[in-house]
Formats: structure tokens, C-alpha cells, sequence
């Protein structure tokens, strides 16, 4: 089957389940797990916005006009601390006020180790399967993602918030007792935590103290010894057994391949 592959759809399950969209097609990747892959890239990529084809991928598969004009691409995506909003300059008013101006979470989680994320109510476990962790708790329940970012920049002060992807590959981390961690790192933050909600309120801030640490687990035969990063636009055609999946990454005898970096790749697909 040949068509652009997006993001891989996950179903929370024991293990995960995966969907890759090729064209207008889901395959079923875990069924291909043992399997023989080949995914052929053509050299043609269309924007995953306006559909138009480009060059050059920005932004995890938009057009540079996309990139340079959509709310989705600013940099307060990455920097929610940043969000300018209530100043009256965001690209897409009524975008962000789906998607930023919603309820969003702080959390935990442990994928390479321990992290502290944000995301929208929406997005969990989507959010939690896509950075491969295996274990992952929210801690505070906010009213919009600008007072997500605030509290997630006090955090990590105390914890990291980035994701060690070569370090997640090679195995499970080790479980951490994480309703204890949330504990102290909330008596570690509590002069910051208390300033924001002096500031924007006891009802848009929520610690979150009755929900249990939720477990994730994969479908991988085996993890690599070594990582190797496949990269459609220096190998077009790429090949193997496919072990296991993990994240947004398909882990196969060759190699590691990020689904999400080649979304609007359009890619032939072949499994026997």
C-alpha cells in the first residue's frame, strides 16, 4: 500500500495498540511485529496542514507557509510559559481557544527516567504512549496551558523535563514509586505553587491527589543493544524485522525509525 503516513494511533491496551495511517488506510502494526518491513520513500511530502506538496518537512510535516502562519507551529507550543494569548498577538485566536485555552495537565512520567510534562485532558494516555513512558500520574489539573507551563518551569527545577529517546529504546526504566515523588516535589515547589494560585485562583489550579499511577506497556520482542537512527531522507528505502514498537518509533533489526518525524511522507508500505 503507498499513500502519507501520519502519526501512529494508539489504543490504550495491555500491550498498546498501534495504528499506522498510510493514505486513507490504518494498519494494524502490532499483527506486523515479527514481520518483514519495507517502507519506500518516493521523495514526495505533503504539508499535514493545507496538503500542498513541499520540499521540505517543518515542524514534524508542514509546509513552510504552515509552519511560519499556524498557531500550532509557534513557539509557545514547545515554551507554554510563553503563551501570549491574553496579550492579543496569538496567529489563531480561535484555534487557541480549543486547544490552549482548555484544561491541561501536569504529570509524571517514566520513560528514560523521570519527567515532568504537560498536556491537555484530551491527549491522556495519547500523550504518555507517545514519549514511551511506562509509568505516569498527573499531579495538577489546570484551566488553560499558559498556567500548565508556569507550574511545569517550577517542576523542573527539581526533575527533568525532556526525554532521554535513545535511553527509552533500549529498555523499560526501572519503576519508581511515583505518588511519593509527586509528594515531595510538590513540598519542594510549594512557595512557587502557591504564588500562582494567589494569582490566578483556587479554582483554575488543582492538586491532584486521587487518581492512581497509571502502567503502560509495549509490544516489543526485543530492544535494540545499540540504537541506530533510519532517516527516510538519506535512506529512501528502508528494511527489516519489525521487533516491537515503542513511542512513535518502530524498532526494527536495522534500525529505529520516528514515524512522527516523516509525517506527510508519502511511502509505500510492504509487509510479508
Amino acid at each position: 500500500m503507498m499513500g502519507n503516513i501520519e502519526k501512529m494511533i494508539v489504543h490504550q491496551a495491555s500491550p498498546v495498540s498501534y495504528e499506522l495511517p498510510v493514505g486513507d488506510a490504518r494498519v494494524d502494526m502490532n499483527a506486523a511485529i515479527g514481520s518483514q518491513l519495507r517502507l519506500t520513500y518516493g521523495g514526495e511530502i505533503h504539508c499535514v496542514a493545507c496538503g500542498r506538496l513541499t520540499k521540505k518537512s517543518f515542524n514534524q510535516g508542514h509546509c513552510y507557509p504552515c509552519f511560519r502562519a499556524l498557531a500550532a507551529c509557534d513557539m509557545c507550543i514547545m515554551k507554554p510559559e510563553t503563551c501570549h494569548f491574553d496579550l492579543g498577538t496569538c496567529r489563531e485566536p480561535e484555534w487557541a481557544m480549543n486547544h490552549c485555552m482548555q484544561p491541561h495537565y501536569v504529570y509524571l512520567a517514566n520513560s528514560s527516567g523521570i519527567k515532568v510534562g504537560i498536556t491537555r485532558g484530551t491527549q491522556i494516555p495519547t500523550r504518555w504512549i507517545d514519549q514511551g513512558a511506562t509509568q505516569a500520574l498527573p499531579i495538577f489539573k489546570v484551566a488553560t496551558r499558559l498556567q500548565s507551563g508556569l507550574l511545569e518551569v517550577e517542576i523542573k527545577n527539581h526533575v527533568s523535563d525532556r526525554t532521554d529517546w535513545r535511553k527509552m529504546l533500549k529498555g523499560d526504566a526501572e519503576p519508581v514509586e511515583l505518588t511519593a515523588l509527586r509528594d515531595e516535589l510538590v513540598d519542594k515547589s510549594n512557595a512557587r505553587i502557591e504564588q500562582l494560585v494567589a494569582e490566578h485562583g483556587d479554582a483554575e489550579i488543582e492538586l491532584i491527589k486521587d487518581v492512581e499511577v497509571t502502567a503502560i506497556e509495549y509490544p516489543v520482542q526485543a530492544y535494540p543493544e545499540k540504537i541506530k537512527s533510519l532517516n527516510f531522507d538519506t535512506q529512501p528505502m528502508i528494511e527489516g524485522e519489525l521487533l516491537g514498537i515503542k513511542g512513535q518509533y518502530l524498532i526494527l533489526d536495522s534500525g529505529v525509525l520516528n514515524i512522527r518525524k516523516f509525517s506527510g511522507y508519502n511511502i509505500e508500505l510492504e509487509i510479508t
